[in-house]
């Protein structure tokens, strides 16, 4: 990206201007007038609460209006539009995240990291629809992404690695909790647990499955490798993940 010149009040787009001041400076309730029953924040408290119980899919103004009890128009006084309103409540989700002791090794700052994005993702599961690498800036999530990078530059690692790294804890915690939260999503609505439907497929097992076609699989299976560890899928990659984040930074230092 070329850096901007001129006015860095006037960079970037009216609208761009705009969003960011919603997350860093929203606006005060008016001093005088009637006392307003909303604000930025409420707006954005009850937006969280109604993708929660209901799903984002069901997260539009009209019908947070209905929730606040209020005309939808109303609530564009407050926030532009429904991307504007999800980029706010990723951010404030953001900050229900800690930050680790700063005297513990790098490795174990970086586990405390991907522990509480994981925390977070169960707290407010609707998060998986968001675009990781379209990350709203603002406070939240800056100090937290910023704590981390400081946590991956205590490796010694480059410039160019150290937000490679970090990105990659983050695209794995994210990853892994978008299976599980999107099957937890499908059992529900369906009212399908995952067990039932792999129960209701058990026909292929006798017709079309086969040792000799798919010999490493039945390897698999017969040793106990398909047998799931629940909470492991998290651990287990983020295990391989940073011991592979080690040998870069021996490699570096060698």
């Amino acid at each position: 990206m070329t850096a901007p010149t001129g006015d860095p009040a006037e960079w970037g787009t009216p609208e761009g201007r705009a969003m960011i001041e919603l997350l860093w400076n929203p606006p005060d309730p008016p001093a005088r007038g009637p006392r307003q029953r909303l604000s930025v924040d409420k707006v954005v408290e009850a937006a969280m609460a109604l993708a929660a119980a209901e799903g984002v899919d069901r997260l539009s103004m009209r019908t947070l209006a209905s929730k606040l009890g209020v005309g939808a128009m109303s609530l564009y006084t407050y926030v532009p539009g429904r991307e504007e309103l999800f980029e706010l409540m990723v951010d404030r989700a953001w900050a229900s995240r800690e930050k680790p002791d700063t005297a513990l090794p790098w490795r174990a700052q970086v586990e405390f990291h991907a522990h509480q994005a994981w925390d977070m993702y169960a707290r407010s599961p609707w998060l998986i629809h968001a675009n990781l690498w379209r990350m709203p800036l603002g406070p939240h999530v800056l100090d937290i992404q910023e704590d981390l990078y400081r946590a991956v530059r205590l490796t010694g690692l480059s410039p160019y690695d150290v937000p490679r790294v970090a990105g990659l804890v983050e695209s794995h915690v994210f990853g892994v909790a978008r299976g599980r939260i999107t099957d937890t999503s499908l059992s529900a609505s369906t009212g399908v647990s995952a067990d039932d439907y792999w129960e209701s497929r058990v026909s292929f097992w006798g017709t079309y499955y086969s040792a000799e076609r798919f010999p490493t699989m039945t390897w698999i299976w017969e040793n106990g490798g398909f047998d799931q560890v629940v909470g492991n899928e998290l651990t287990f990659g983020l295990d391989r993940l940073l011991d592979g984040v080690e040998l870069l930074v021996n490699r570096s230092q060698g």
